[in-house]
């Protein structure tokens, strides 16, 4: 059987380190939700607010068109300024922008239309305000009920998946994540001031908390690794959406093959398998 070669790219990539992957997925000029949308989609028209308190512009959502389909599209938003980046609040969001999501997400499941989540954010944001509106509530009332939801649901971590800030919008029937991005239950400084009481220990803390693509590939939490240009997504946006794109298609392509029934048991058994360890003699 004839072996694929392996680029130069690829061999520069495998080299790379848990930490210096951390550093490609928070670079500042890295590709965003707002970025992506039209270089993927058409007709896109964004939903504001939550109906309940306000709008969170650290999430994105809106309807859209995906090579002719209507879809719903959902994403984080950090910013490539200062002035955007507070505005964004870093793309840390509020309970307010889980909420929105999840009604823009229950509006997609109405009318049938897929959803397309990109996750990219360094977490929930732990403010004494977001606090009080039910932080921890909006989160877990989104991992259950985006779960119930019978229409296809893509997921890609473009950027950082910050724990339970990204897992809100990341439940889905396909999970993909781009070669440079990382997913985690903590940051790697805050693994380390708590682990070695030393933030400085932020590359020994990445290493340890497998939160590269191939970790997370090879303990089955995502389904398909996303290459990046050269460099990574930031040196060449048009092509990384190039790439995306075909992605996004083959996936949604793969799922349409289910009925609402299918799509909502193999979910269920995806995610009930996640975090199950077995010990051999």
């Amino acid at each position: 059987m004839a072996q694929r070669s392996i680029s130069e790219q690829e061999v520069v990539a495998a080299r790379l380190r848990a930490w210096q992957r951390v550093e490609l997925a928070r670079h500042p000029q890295r590709p965003y939700t707002l970025d992506y949308i039209p270089l993927l989609f058409e007709n896109f028209s964004e939903i504001h607010g939550d109906r309940g308190f306000a709008d969170d512009p650290a999430i994105v959502c809106g309807t859209a068109r995906f090579h002719g389909e209507p879809v719903l599209v959902v994403g984080h938003q950090k910013g490539h300024d200062t002035k955007e980046r507070v505005v964004r609040n870093f793309g840390q969001p509020k309970p307010e922008g889980y909420r929105k999501a999840l009604r823009a997400m229950r509006l997609a499941a109405k009318f049938g239309r897929p959803v397309l989540s990109l996750v990219d954010t360094p977490g929930a944001y732990p403010g004494v305000d977001a606090e009080a509106r039910g932080q921890a509530e909006a989160i877990a009332h989104n991992l259950r009920e985006i779960n119930r939801l019978p229409v296809p649901i893509v997921v890609t971590v473009t950027g950082e998946g910050g724990s339970g800030g990204a897992l809100a919008i990341a439940i889905g029937d396909k999970i993909n994540m781009l070669a440079n991005a990382f997913y985690s239950v903590i940051s790697p400084e805050g693994c380390a001031s708590i682990m070695w009481r030393d933030a400085a220990q932020k590359e020994l803390a990445a290493e340890a908390l497998k939160i590269t693509a191939e970790d997370l590939l090879a303990l089955g939490l995502i389904d398909e690794i996303v290459p990046e240009p050269e460099g990574g997504a930031h040196t060449d946006p048009k092509q990384m959406a190039e790439i995306l794109d075909a992605v996004l298609e083959r996936s949604l392509a793969e799922l349409r093959k289910y009925s609402p029934r299918e799509l909502l048991g193999r979910r269920y058994e995806k995610f009930r398998r996640m975090g199950q360890f077995f010990r051999t003699a």
